[in-house]
């Protein structure tokens, strides 16, 4: 069995970085929206931080509960939404 706390609170914090990026992007009509101004790139820079949140949360939701729960949904690419951050990280610097 696994710290069901923990787990709920990982997914929380998945919540809440989604919802970040639901609110960040509002407004965001084309990419150039994040591109051609510093403010937009500051966005761009904002939504792609919690994509990496969001990535670290998945592997560490999945450790903490030994590979069972991710399991549970095997039509979600979590592989690719875990990894996204390898994908990101570099890209920001």
């Amino acid at each position: 069995m696994f710290d069901r706390e923990l787990a709920k609170e990982i997914l929380r914090q998945i919540l809440a970085a989604a919802n970040r990026i639901e609110r960040r992007f509002k407004g965001v009509r084309s990419p150039d929206d994040f591109l051609l101004s510093d403010a937009g790139i500051d966005k761009l820079d904002a939504v792609c931080m919690m994509l990496i949140v969001i990535g670290e949360n998945l592997k560490n939701l999945d450790k903490v509960t030994g590979g069972k729960l991710l399991a549970q949904y095997p039509e979600v690419d979590w592989k690719g939404a875990k990894g996204m951050r390898d994908i990101i990280r570099p890209s920001l610097f």
